[in-house]
């Protein structure tokens, strides 16, 4: 193969990978449209659906990928399968209070969220892995805090929803990154484990008479069904956006998706956007651009000594 050839099949292979990044973070945040579609059924109802049509279309690709060996693709050890337990119920909790913000009207809440998880990452990755924090970093987690902190004094009280899914995802990153598994692997395993209690859960529910699957017609039953390939195909183009794009890139794409819920929930939804959110929202957006700006630096200062150190090996 020559430099010609290698050069345009890297090139047409980071393109697709840049079209998958935007498809799945565009995804993200276009996904409070789908989740108003369910509202007619309860949030731990649609979670449920969530959870055990997701184990079959997570199911369903990872065969297609691995059509020979997807027993051993797909195994894990005892210690691994403890961690995906914890980062299950983890991610559960976060999908919970997702579907009920954006059903009760909050989506601006979980824009909020979301915009905050970076820098709760970070703030975790400090406190418990012991990674050191640079001062742009330690200025961008006091921009943010502060940006909260007011938002909390003006409103009355805190706003719980956005902290739930910052902290709640932030400690799953954790958990899932300290975990040996791929993203599409792991999450099979996590809704995989919380499977039998989404069925148990609409077996209670449906003997009590307050399940709506089934009962309100074909149409409603398949948009139930849907919540597994919501789950599934951002994941899918995710998971071909990092395997053939540099880490920063698909760092900064993450703040699309709370880019578009923000644009939804105000412009569409109509939800209320006061000065107060505008002071907050402002100050979490000036810390994701003093924290994304450092990184930024810091990768091309790395990269460059690295070219350096080869020129002088060369």
């Amino acid at each position: 193969m020559t430099d010609r050839v290698m050069q345009d099949h890297a090139g047409d292979t980071a393109r697709k990978a840049l079209v998958a990044g935007l498809g799945a973070y565009s995804f993200w945040g276009l996904v409070p449209l789908y989740f108003k579609l369910v509202a007619f059924a309860g949030a731990d109802e649609i979670i449920a659906h969530r959870v055990i049509w997701s184990v079959g279309f997570l199911a369903l690709v990872l065969t297609l990928r691995n059509r020979r060996n997807f027993r051993a693709h797909v195994a894990i050890n005892r210690k691994v399968a403890a961690a995906l337990m914890l980062s299950g119920a983890l991610v559960a909790v976060n999908w919970l209070v997702f579907v009920y913000a954006v059903n009760s009207d909050q989506v601006l809440s979980t824009s909020l969220g979301y915009f905050i998880n970076p820098l709760v990452s970070v703030l975790l990755g400090t406190l418990v892995l012991r990674e050191r924090m640079y001062g742009a970093q330690v200025i961008a987690v006091g921009l943010a805090a502060a940006g909260t902190i007011y938002l909390t004094v003006q409103v009355g009280e805190p706003p719980w929803l956005a902290l739930a899914l910052a902290f709640s995802f932030g400690l799953y990153g954790l958990v899932r990154k300290v975990t040996d598994v791929g993203p599409m692997v792991g999450l099979f395993w996590e809704t995989l484990m919380m499977m039998p209690l989404a069925l148990l859960w609409l077996f209670w529910t449906s003997r009590h008479g307050e399940i709506v699957f089934g009962d309100l017609g074909l149409a409603q039953d398949l948009l139930l069904i849907g919540t597994g390939l919501v789950t599934v195909i951002p994941l899918v183009l995710f998971a071909t956006a990092a395997r053939g794009l540099p880490l920063i890139t698909v760092g900064l794409m993450q703040y699309l998706a709370p880019s578009i819920s923000f644009c939804l929930a105000v412009f569409l939804f109509r939800e209320p956007f006061t000065i107060h959110h505008a002071v907050a929202f402002g100050a979490i957006w000036s810390a994701l651009a003093l924290y994304t700006g450092a990184i930024w630096q810091r990768t091309r200062q790395q990269r460059r000594i690295v070219a350096e150190s080869m020129r002088r090996t060369g």
